[in-house]
């Protein structure tokens, strides 16, 4: 089983001064991270904007696209990043934005990259404090190295289940049968795709279930990977955090950035509601 990514309350307080924290609080919708930034953040850390920084504006290739190597450049020099930089992310409890960050730092070549399971309610449930305060960064001197974690492109996604491929669609049963669609313009899913909702592999505190649990609920579904796997959603957010919780389960996965999103994009590809045949 690969190395846990996640690390808990006490153990970021034995590392705290071996690692740099940064702050990725994230709302698909309603309040912006940086607002949620301003009320309450870890002493010390600096905030990763995800809209900013960890994607490209909305446009034909979804709605929180891969971002472009200079803007996650400059981005994550500004935060004090350097190579070889041991990092802690973290979101406000289900890590979120934190899994997103996770698994662009982990393709733009960062290697050791931790998420605070639980974010910062797990940090207050442990008696850790917070602060307002913005902290003084110097800038880092970070290289990206794009391509550095796998990842599965919008062109790739049916070979990929035509030779055998597994693709997780994240986000709720609802959304993936087509019944209600809140955010995108179409609703449905990618044909072939099966349904694994991110909430059953989350505990109710916003922690990742352990791995039995993840595995139960891909029984509980029926699904079997007999091959390569990959994660999708509505914009490649929650597929990021599909890819982390399966890792905690030994289940490497690529994630589909561009997800629902960037498929309707092109009025050509197919499209399929109701659930699994």
């Amino acid at each position: 089983m690969a190395e846990s990514a996640l690390v808990s309350p006490a153990e970021l307080r034995e590392i705290r001064d071996q690692v740099l924290v940064l702050d990725v609080q994230y709302a698909l919708v309603g309040t912006l991270g940086t607002e949620l930034y301003a009320v309450a953040h870890l002493p010390g850390a600096p905030h990763l904007d995800l809209d900013a920084v960890l994607a490209d504006p909305p446009g034909a290739r979804g709605r929180h696209p891969l971002p472009a190597v200079d803007r996650l450049q400059s981005g994550l020099r500004a935060v004090g990043l350097h190579d070889g930089a041991k990092i802690v992310v973290y979101d406000q409890q289900t890590s979120l934005g934190a899994a997103r960050a996770w698994w662009v730092l982990r393709w733009a070549g960062l290697e050791d990259v931790r998420v605070l399971d639980g974010g910062l309610a797990a940090w207050v449930r442990a008696g850790g404090g917070t602060a307002t305060d913005v902290p003084s960064v110097e800038p880092g001197t970070i290289t990206v190295r794009p391509g550095s974690a796998p990842v599965l492109t919008v062109d790739e996604v049916l070979p990929f289940i035509d030779a055998g491929g597994t693709l997780l669609d994240a986000r709720t049963a609802e959304r993936f049968r087509g019944e209600v669609e809140p955010i995108d313009v179409e609703a449905g899913h990618i044909p072939g795709a099966l349904n694994l909702p991110i909430a059953e592999v989350l505990n109710p505190d916003g922690t990742f279930a352990p791995p039995e649990v993840v595995r139960a609920a891909l029984a509980d579904h029926g699904i079997r990977l007999d091959g390569p796997v990959a994660t999708s959603c509505g914009s490649g957010i929650t597929a990021a955090q599909l890819t982390l919780a399966l890792h905690e389960a030994g289940i490497g996965s690529a994630p589909f950035i561009g997800s629902w999103s960037e498929w309707i994009q092109d009025p050509t590809r197919p499209r399929a509601t109701g659930p699994v045949p």
